[in-house]
């Protein structure tokens, strides 16, 4: 089910954004048949379940990528496939003899997907890496956190994920289209400094405009202003304020109590927001989350609890949306009832090799 029935994907199986981007065309309706290392998984994927949902949806079949014959089945996989994903090092695929040169000669129409931190090409491309060099390179990283902090990494949400993994399935599906309208192929090489820079395009529009700061934490969207902002309440619990407009700032001071105020500081002045924030800071530790949350929601000033993970499963905008789905037991974020998909249609996560009989069936090779 789903926009991408009848899509062939075959994913070489990884670690974070190749793994996701396949998980979202998987999620999206293609038949993705991830290519498991013989022997089972070890490291970092094998110990902390790194992959598990990311994996869901997808057929396993374990391949030893040294072995001649499992190589032939490589090939004949891609033959029949619309889409390669794979995230090692560069020049790795060239080496195994499966490089984008050789295997659209032979299929023309392959997409061929590459995932990689730094990129195919540049001074660091063949050097290691993860999330957190890639988005300080961007100089995202520099401008995440409270002014006189150490940068904040936002887990590995905002490159893996936001830079890596969406810019390649983006890729993927808009290099689909162009195959599926003129039969030609080509390569969708998604660099996860790349993508995350395009992240920060808005940004450095409003650097080039004179209206940010090149310093964290004292701009408008970065927490410098109190009216945008994370606010700590009585029980320790914390509260999301984002009333950038005028009419959704009035909401905001309405619930506090603030309404009329006239020894409240002046918002659009930034020398008085330290003032302001003061006041702010004082008011929200005076009840729970809960408290405030039962004052705001449903208003129009932009206030959100801060929930937990665990908790945000159990929201009730999220539940009423099918947000998250539970699948063999595990609730997970769940992208179908976004794209027309049936929900709850989340596939479930397979074991490595768990679909080999299956799959060389299908290519004559049983």
């Amino acid at each position: 089910m789903g926009p991408l029935q009848g899509v062939r994907v075959v994913e070489f199986a990884g670690l974070g954004p190749g793994p996701f981007c396949g998980m979202l065309l998987a999620d999206l309706g293609a038949d993705v048949v991830r290519i498991d290392r013989r022997g089972g998984r070890g490291g970092l994927i094998g110990t902390l379940g790194a992959t598990s949902l990311l994996d869901r949806g997808k057929r396993s079949i374990a391949l030893d990528l040294k072995d001649d014959a499992d190589l032939a089945v490589v090939r004949a996989l891609v033959a029949r496939s619309d889409v390669l994903l794979e995230g090692f090092r560069p020049g790795v695929m060239e080496r195994l003899g499966l490089g984008p040169d050789e295997l659209l000669a032979s299929h023309p129409p392959l997409v061929y997907g590459r995932m990689t931190g730094w990129g195919q090409t540049g001074p660091l491309a063949t050097t290691a890496g993860h999330d957190i060099g890639y988005i300080a390179l961007t100089g995202a990283l520099g401008a995440t956190g409270r002014p006189d902090d150490r940068p904040a990494p936002p887990m590995n949400l905002l490159g893996d994920f936001g830079g890596g993994g969406v810019f390649l399935a983006l890729g993927v599906v808009a290099a689909l289209v162009h195959a599926r309208a003129t039969g030609e192929g080509q390569v969708v090489d998604a660099a996860i400094v790349d993508g995350t820079a395009v992240l920060t395009t808005m940004i450095h529009g409003m650097l080039d405009a004179g209206a940010w700061r090149d310093r964290r934490g004292v701009n408008l969207l970065d927490t410098g202003a109190p009216f945008y902002d994370v606010y700590r309440c009585r029980d320790g619990q914390f509260l999301a304020v984002g009333a950038l407009e005028e009419q959704f700032y009035a909401a905001l001071l309405d619930g506090l109590g603030l309404a009329g105020d006239e020894s409240l500081p002046d918002r659009n002045d930034p020398r008085q927001w330290p003032a302001l924030r003061d006041r702010f800071t004082e008011l929200f530790a005076s009840r729970t989350r809960d408290e405030w949350w039962a004052v705001f929601a449903g208003t129009d000033a932009c206030v959100a609890p801060v929930w937990s993970l665990l908790e945000a499963t159990r929201d009730e905008h999220n539940r009423e949306r099918g947000v998250f789905v539970e699948v063999d037991g595990v609730v997970q974020p769940d992208v179908a009832p976004r794209f027309s998909v049936t929900p709850g249609a989340v596939g479930s996560v397979p074991a490595p090799g768990q679909h080999d009989a299956e799959i060389r069936a299908e290519l004559g090779l049983a």
